[in-house]
């Protein structure tokens, strides 16, 4: 039985003696820094730890379950320590409304020379030329970095089309349903979803292309966040020029493999591309707007884009997380990076392949890029209560719609992706047994719903979780299986020889 943790999960449980002095060192000036420290700013010197061990305890418990399950949400990676540690910096202190050398704020100095940093970096991660491509590196998050790149290319009402959700677009691209408009970009704007053809699941471009002669959108938004192969450029292009429309990629979720250079690159055809960063990117979580500097469609559109992040969209930016996108970019431009991306699409091949031969479908039948969809509708099963029982297990995935569902809000569908797993060192032989884990946990599923007696959730996590019932017996006994093959694997930003089980965290094996 492993003993309950009693400090963080990154301190060594049996510190060397060269730790023991840095420890003790940093210790001993703490105190001497606040020997006449007024009681009132104490706090600000304490640990963590031991001010606040309850969030402590919060932070261990999911250092404890990343590192004893499997990370398969398509959307999720893992980042590196370096990007950690620039996160959690001081940096955090400072506010700096504005651009470098045009601040509402003094002090500036240090942040100007950080941001200009992360914009070169993010050019030469995408292999991008200065002089015909710029880059606003503020968005807190992909979604408001949408919502900026929008305002500053439309105006409210304009016309929009983008992928629709429940063939594989993502909310931010114009999403609404026959009852209500979901998000800002179909409050503010018109939309009309263009979708994948039904046979074959891929982008029906000649569709698109009809349905543009009618709705004469403004802007075209490519990208998508549950499809699973790439896309033809070259085709949007020659329609969104044909309307007289902007074009647009958000490529969030395969925005590492672009860099990488291992899929289609969108900066040849797009007037803006947008992008998490803590997705395929492998970075701290926020966003960033490319926008292109020398097209027909480039007059005023720095200044549109960096107006519309701020002040039209949001206030200061996150700077501790700038320097964070600025490390992980650094990391993005080595070649190690680019080996990276082909494992993850080769890990998703690999799953997508497993599956198949367990005589599964998926659609498109395959991968291009990180992810898979699986249509989960052949077996009578929902996406929702396969994810639940892969939370059960410690597999974290995500119910996803799948073509031809009546509703986003009921998928039919789950979505895996392979960045995650390849983030901590895992291979096509490994990835194999994972798909094995995934067979088993759909296996177990349909005895579960047989077991429930009803097609309602409720009863279906009741015949999962029932102590002494047979569904319960094969959960705990595949959980089992699955944390001990994760836990052979190891988890950036934690030392995994130090990790001991915390406080709050019941295991039953």
């Amino acid at each position: 039985m492993l003993r309950l943790l009693t400090r963080p999960l990154y301190l060594s449980a049996t510190p060397s003696s060269s730790l023991r002095f840095k420890q003790a060192l940093a210790l001993r000036s703490r105190k001497m820094a606040t020997l006449n420290t007024p009681d009132f700013n104490k706090v600000l010197y304490t640990p963590l730890a031991e001010i606040d061990p309850e969030v402590q305890n919060i932070i261990d418990k999911e250092t404890w379950r990343q590192f004893s399950g499997l990370e398969l949400i398509a959307s999720e990676n893992l980042t590196s320590r370096a990007t950690l540690e620039a996160n959690g910096s001081i940096l955090t202190n400072k506010y700096s409304e504005g651009l470098p050398n045009a601040r509402y704020y003094g002090g500036n100095e240090h942040i100007d020379e950080l941001e200009i940093l992360c914009r070169k970096r993010a050019l030469e991660a995408f292999n991008l030329d200065p002089a015909k491509w710029g880059v606003n590196v503020q968005p807190y998050s992909g979604s408001t970095a949408n919502f900026a790149a929008l305002t500053a290319l439309l105006q409210p009402q304009d016309r929009l089309m983008g992928l629709g959700l429940p063939d594989g677009g993502h909310l931010t691209h114009g999403y609404y349903t026959a009852k209500k408009k979901m998000t800002a970009s179909s409050i503010y704007f018109q939309s009309f979803p263009y979708a994948i053809d039904p046979t074959t699941q891929l982008i029906d471009y000649a569709g698109l292309e009809r349905q543009a002669k009618i709705f004469k959108p403004r802007l075209i938004i490519c990208g998508a966040s549950a499809y699973p192969r790439d896309w033809d450029y070259a085709a949007l292009k020659k329609t969104a020029d044909a309307e007289g429309a902007y074009l647009m990629a958000d490529i969030a979720h395969t925005s590492g493999l672009v860099a990488a250079q291992t899929l289609n690159n969108p900066f040849d055809y797009c007037d803006i591309v947008t992008t998490t960063t803590h997705k395929t990117l492998r970075g701290p979580r926020a966003g960033l707007i490319f926008f292109k500097r020398d097209g027909p469609n480039s007059q005023d559109l720095e200044k549109r884009v960096n107006d519309a992040v701020f002040p039209a969209c949001q206030g200061g930016p996150h700077n501790n997380t700038i320097a964070a996108v600025a490390t992980a970019l650094l990391q993005v431009a080595q070649p190690t990076f680019k080996a990276y991306a082909k494992q993850v699409i080769v890990n998703a091949q690999t799953l997508a392949a497993a599956l198949h031969e367990h005589g599964y479908k998926l659609q498109t039948g395959g991968t291009d890029n990180h992810l898979v969809l699986w249509d989960l509708r052949p077996l009578g099963l929902t996406g929702s209560k396969v994810e639940k029982v892969c939370d059960l297990l410690g597999i974290t995935i995500n119910k996803n719609a799948v073509s031809g569902d009546a509703s986003a809000q009921t998928p039919g569908g789950i979505r895996l992706g392979t960045s995650a797993l390849t983030s901590r060192d895992m291979t096509e032989k490994d990835i194999k047994v994972v798909a094995s884990f995934l067979h088993r946990a759909v296996q177990l599923s349909l005895f579960l719903q047989k077991e429930a007696g009803s097609k309602l959730l409720k009863d279906f996590i009741r015949a999962a979780t029932a102590k002494g019932s047979a569904g319960a017996a094969q959960v705990d006994e595949l959980r089992r299986d699955v944390v001990s093959f994760a836990r052979q694997w190891p988890l950036p930003g934690a030392d995994v020889s130090t990790l001991q089980r915390p406080a709050g965290i019941e295991e039953g094996f």
